[in-house]
């Protein structure tokens, strides 16, 4: 298998430092708020790869963290604590909002068909770990301690080490660049240097007790001390979103290099961003889309709702690496090529093998070579656009098979149904969720028709209080309920799109 290694810009063959095992690390969201089309991004693509390595025979320990402390307004070390501050606007402790975005970022996983890591840590629930690596930085003489705060000596770890080589900086322009913006940041040596561990002030909630006073740990430190934790010194793969290089992880690299004695991993992975009209979709630029709206089509810029099969294939229609601009028209073209897909796949199971004919024959043979192109795209950097393009070769296949025009032999159908099981299903993670979307209905269905049975059961015992309130409590949800001239009862659901 061959991947991209964001630090030395080259394509590289895969070989993990204990085989089968593979340790792998992807920066995990930060749980102040709803989860949008750029954190389904960075799960699916780590997704994939996760299910590939499966699929290799790796076994894997794939560690994604949670951010429930630490995290400021600024990405650095200044402005306020992004949970904490939502914790203030919704009038709730900061864990609670912890614990409602982390459940409802695993709802919108769960409903992408996104897999659970193996251990999901918590910044908070490590607290001792990164106590210990701080003061290991400060031992070896790269972090200080200044009004109860200690921080990463950037100038000192540069003159032996390149902090900024996984980004493509160099240290004399970053302090060029940071030379006239020192407000907020007096008590550091360097503007450039990072917080380890910051001093709480009096307002500050979240605070713990430490070697130099009651604080929190800085938003870097948490990635470094709980890969250590659960991977080891050294491990195999960490992932993240293009836009953590810096200075995140880049600072992970300076911490881990003078704690560990060495960087942290061999590999490092990045997504690329996704676009609106070319410009970054995040939260602090206000124009993402929470995932939750893709599924109901509640948004002004989705011109429907879109199934999460929909937004996960939409998302595999890119490299991981390249960046991804979002449009109706794409998810919409998305939304006809998963149909195609997996009807395709119903099409295969309903077909008659033919075994006599020299096309079908010559067709065994082709079935084979798109097995091998897809698994040759997938060792490619996880080249997911070629692998689908080649999937949608088998669909023609299949269609002409169909259609009479080329049988298939039981070797072609059989290869290319291990295609659909094997690629499609568990690598891709792709399912056809048209069935659940009957399934729900037919629940919902089922369950207005049994409350409507008891407003009946109401209206008949003459109980018209319960039986209204039956149908003033359904009308809230949308349900408007009506009684026929005939002595039955209709209902119609509310509109979505």
């Amino acid at each position: 298998m061959i991947i991209y290694n964001t630090l030395t810009r080259r394509k590289e063959l895969f070989e993990p430092l204990h085989p089968p095992y593979v340790g792998m690390y992807v920066c995990g969201p930060t749980v102040y708020g709803d989860p949008h089309l750029g954190h389904a991004r960075s799960a699916i693509s780590f997704d994939i790869l996760f299910r590939y390595l499966l699929e290799r025979g790796y076994k894997v320990r794939y560690v994604r963290n949670i951010t429930d402390v630490g995290h400021l307004e600024n990405d650095a070390d200044e402005g306020e604590d992004k949970l904490l501050k939502k914790a203030r606007l919704e009038a709730l402790e900061p864990m609670e909002v912890a614990k409602i975005y982390t459940d409802r970022y695993h709802d919108m996983m769960d409903a992408l068909n996104v897999r659970r890591p193996s251990i999901e840590p918590t910044a908070s629930g490590h607290i001792m770990e990164q106590i210990e690596m701080v003061q290991q930085i400060i031992d070896a003489g790269y972090g200080y301690v200044i009004n109860g705060s200690v921080y990463f000596d950037v100038v000192k770890y540069s003159t032996q080490h390149h902090y900024g080589a996984l980004s493509g900086r160099e240290i004399d322009k970053l302090l060029a660049a940071t030379r006239d913006n020192l407000e907020g940041q007096d008590e550091k040596r360097n503007a450039v240097d990072f917080a380890l561990w910051k001093r709480a002030q009096p307002e500050h909630i979240m605070r713990w007790r430490s070697p130099w006073g009651e604080g929190f740990p800085g938003w870097h430190l948490e990635c470094s001390a709980m890969g250590r934790k659960y991977l080891g010194e050294q491990f195999d793969i960490h992932g993240g979103g293009m836009d953590l290089q810096f200075p995140h992880h880049e600072s992970e690299i300076a911490q881990s290099q003078i704690a560990n004695g060495h960087p942290p991993c061999r590999y490092w992975m990045h997504n690329n961003m996704i676009t609106v009209n070319g410009q970054k979709m995040g939260k602090s630029l206000g124009n993402s889309i929470m995932l939750e709206a893709f599924f109901t089509g509640g948004h002004p810029l989705l011109a429907q709702a879109y199934s999460p099969m929909t937004v996960r294939f939409f998302i595999l229609q890119a490299h991981y690496r390249s960046t991804l601009d979002f449009s109706n028209d794409a998810l919409q073209a998305a939304e006809k090529g998963l149909r195609r897909l997996f009807d395709a796949a119903k099409t295969l199971a309903s077909l008659t093998p033919d075994d006599h004919s020299a096309v079908a024959n010559k067709n065994a043979a082709l079935a084979d070579t798109l097995v091998e192109k897809v698994y040759a795209a997938l060792d490619d950097d996880l080249n997911t656009p070629v692998a689908m393009a080649h999937l949608f070769d088998a669909v023609r296949l299949i269609n002409a098979a169909h259609d009479g025009k080329e049988p298939l032999s039981t070797a072609a159908a059989a290869a290319l149904r291990g295609l659909f099981d094997d690629v499609v299903t568990q690598i891709l993670g792709l399912r056809d969720d048209r069935q659940a979307s009957a399934a729900a209905a037919n629940v919902i269905d089922g369950v207005i028709r049994l409350v409507l049975d008891l407003r009946a059961v109401a209206k008949a015992s003459r109980d018209f209080a319960a039986s209204d309130r039956i149908r003033d409590e359904l009308l809230k949800l949308g349900v408007s309920v009506k009684d026929t001239k005939e002595g039955t009862t209709e209902y119609t659901l509310p509109v979505t799109d």
